[in-house]
C-alpha cells in the first residue's frame, strides 16, 4: 500500500482536472432529468479516458518529452507543423482561459454554500490567491500532494452525498451498462462524455509523468496510477448523478442547487459536504487548467525550462488572472466558452488521431508501441470522439 501511494500522482491530477464545476453541474442536471439512465455514458467516458490517457502517459515516459514536442518531431512538413502548433496553442490557451472562470466561480459557489453570499465578491480572489500560491511554489511534489488531498476531500464529499440518498443498486447497475437514449438526452450524453475526455489532459499527463518517472520500467506504475485514478474519478462523477436522481422535479440551475435540493431531506449535512466538494472540484481544476496551458506553451515554443521559470509562470499566470477577473466582475464569458467548445470539439479527435499515429511508430516507442487489440479499442474511441467533436461544434452553432 505504501509503495502504491508513493507511485501515485499524475493520474490523480488528471482526475482532478476533469472533475470540475462544469462536470458537477452537468452530472447534476443529468441525474435530475434522467435519473440513472445516463450512467452508461460515464462508463463509456471512463473507458475512453483510460485508453487515451494511458497512451499519452506511455509517450511521456518512453520519450521523456511533452506530447507537443513529439508531434512536432514527427511532422516533417514545416507548414503542417506551424498549422498544428497554432491550432493546439490557440485551442488550449484560449479554451483554458475561458473554462478557468468557470472553475473559479464553481469553487466560489462551494465557499458560499459554507459561509454565505455576503462576501461573494472576495471569494474568486481568495481562490485565485490559493491557486497562485500552489503554482508559484513550482515544486511538483508539493503540487501533487496538495491536489491529491483536495481530490480525496472532493471524492468523499460526493460519494457520501450519493450514499445518503440510498440508491437502488439494481437500477444503478442497469444504467451503468445498458445504453438508453431518453427523449432530449442526446446533448446531455455528448456533454457527459466531453466533460470527461478532456483534450488538455492528454498534454498535461504526458508532461506530468516525465516529472515523476524517468525509467521505462516505471510504465507499470503509470498504468496502475492512470487506471485507478480515472476509474475512481469516474465513480465520483457517477455519484453526483446518483445523488441528483433523488431530486426529481427540483429546478436545478447550477451545481450548488444540488445541496439546496437535498436540504429538506437531509438537512445541512448534505449542504456542507456538497459545498466542500464543489470547492475542491473548482480549485483543483483552477490549478490544473493554467498548468496544462503552460506545459503546452513550453512544448510549442521549445522552452527547456522548469516549473519555476519566468516564461512558464507568465503563461499560467495569464490564464489564472483572466479566470479571476471574469469571475470577480461577473462577466459572463459565454461567447468565449462557445469558442472554447468549438476548439475542444475540433481538437479532441485531431489529438486522438495524432496519439494513435504516434503510439504505432516503432521509431518513437519501439517495443512499447500499440498492439492489435489496443488499436481496435483506440479506433472505436477515436470514432466516438469524431462524432462527439462534430456534434459539439453543431451544438454551439445552433446556439449562436
Amino acid at each position: 500500500m505504501i509503495k502504491w501511494f508513493k507511485n501515485t500522482g499524475p493520474g490523480v491530477l488528471v482526475a482532478a482536472a476533469f472533475i470540475g464545476p462544469g462536470t458537477v453541474t452537468l452530472c447534476t442536471l443529468a441525474g435530475v432529468k434522467y435519473g440513472y439512465s445516463l450512467l452508461w455514458a460515464m462508463t463509456l467516458s471512463i473507458v475512453a479516458t483510460v485508453v487515451l490517457q494511458e497512451m499519452s502517459a506511455r509517450i511521456g515516459i518512453i520519450t521523456q518529452k511533452g506530447l507537443v514536442s513529439v508531434i512536432k518531431e514527427q511532422i516533417k512538413s514545416p507548414i503542417l507543423t506551424k498549422i498544428t502548433i497554432i491550432l493546439i496553442l490557440s485551442a488550449i490557451v484560449v479554451g483554458n482561459a475561458a473554462y478557468e472562470a468557470g472553475n473559479i466561480s464553481g469553487a466560489s459557489l462551494g465557499i458560499s454554500a459554507l459561509f454565505g453570499n455576503n462576501l461573494y465578491y472576495l471569494y474568486p480572489i481568495i481562490i485565485g490567491v490559493i491557486a497562485f500560491g500552489l503554482l508559484y511554489i513550482g515544486n511538483y511534489k508539493v503540487l501533487e500532494r496538495s491536489l491529491v488531498f483536495l481530490v480525496i476531500i472532493m471524492s468523499i464529499s460526493f460519494l457520501l452525498t450519493a450514499i445518503i440518498t440510498k440508491p437502488n443498486i439494481s437500477l444503478m447497475l442497469k444504467g451503468m451498462f445498458i445504453p438508453s437514449f431518453p427523449n432530449g438526452s442526446t446533448l446531455t450524453i455528448i456533454g457527459l462524455i466531453g466533460t470527461t475526455v478532456v483534450p488538455y489532459n492528454l498534454f498535461l499527463h504526458a508532461s506530468l509523468v516525465k516529472e515523476k518517472w524517468k525509467n521505462k520500467n516505471d510504465l507499470k506504475y503509470s498504468r496502475k496510477d492512470t487506471f485507478i485514478a480515472i476509474v475512481f474519478g469516474g465513480f465520483v462523477s457517477m455519484s453526483i448523478i446518483v445523488a441528483a436522481s433523488a431530486m426529481k422535479g427540483v429546478e436545478i440551475k447550477n451545481g450548488i442547487d444540488l445541496a439546496k435540493g437535498l436540504e429538506p431531506l437531509y438537512g445541512n449535512f448534505a449542504k456542507y459536504f456538497l459545498g466542500i466538494g464543489l470547492f475542491a472540484a473548482g480549485i483543483t481544476s483552477a490549478i490544473t487548467a493554467p498548468l496544462a496551458a503552460a506545459y503546452v506553451a513550453k512544448s510549442c515554443f521549445g522552452w527547456d525550462v522548469g516549473l519555476k521559470n519566468l516564461k512558464f509562470r507568465i503563461v499560467w499566470l495569464i490564464i489564472l488572472v483572466l479566470g479571476v477577473v471574469f469571475s470577480s466582475l461577473k462577466i459572463n464569458p459565454i461567447e468565449i466558452i462557445k469558442f472554447a467548445q468549438v476548439a475542444n470539439g475540433i481538437l479532441l479527435p485531431i489529438i486522438a488521431l495524432f496519439l494513435l499515429w504516434i503510439v504505432n511508430k516503432t521509431t518513437v516507442l519501439g517495443t512499447y508501441k500499440n498492439g492489435i487489440f489496443q488499436n481496435i479499442i483506440s479506433g472505436i474511441i477515436i470514432l466516438i470522439t469524431i462524432i462527439l467533436g462534430f456534434k459539439s461544434v453543431l451544438k454551439v452553432f445552433e446556439l449562436l
